[in-house]
């Protein structure tokens, strides 16, 4: 299992070395930048699902080069 998680930057250098310390926990830190792409592609994620579902009216191409 992966978990993503957002810490207080006054709290994550403790934090991070308390996981580590783990065995069987592996601990990777992330940019902001790459955390908020994975939040994004989520989301994109959870919407095609809705929009499959019929919960989700997605626009056309054409309406989106229309607003172009």
């Amino acid at each position: 299992m992966k978990v993503i998680q957002d810490i207080n930057d006054s709290k994550a250098v403790y934090l991070m070395e308390l996981l580590k310390g783990l065995s069987y926990l592996k601990t990777k830190t992330i940019s902001n930048e790459k955390a908020l792409l994975i939040e994004e592609i989520k989301e994109a994620v959870e919407n095609l699902a809705l929009s499959r579902k019929g919960k989700l009216k997605l626009k056309t191409a054409r309406e989106l080069y229309n607003e172009l």
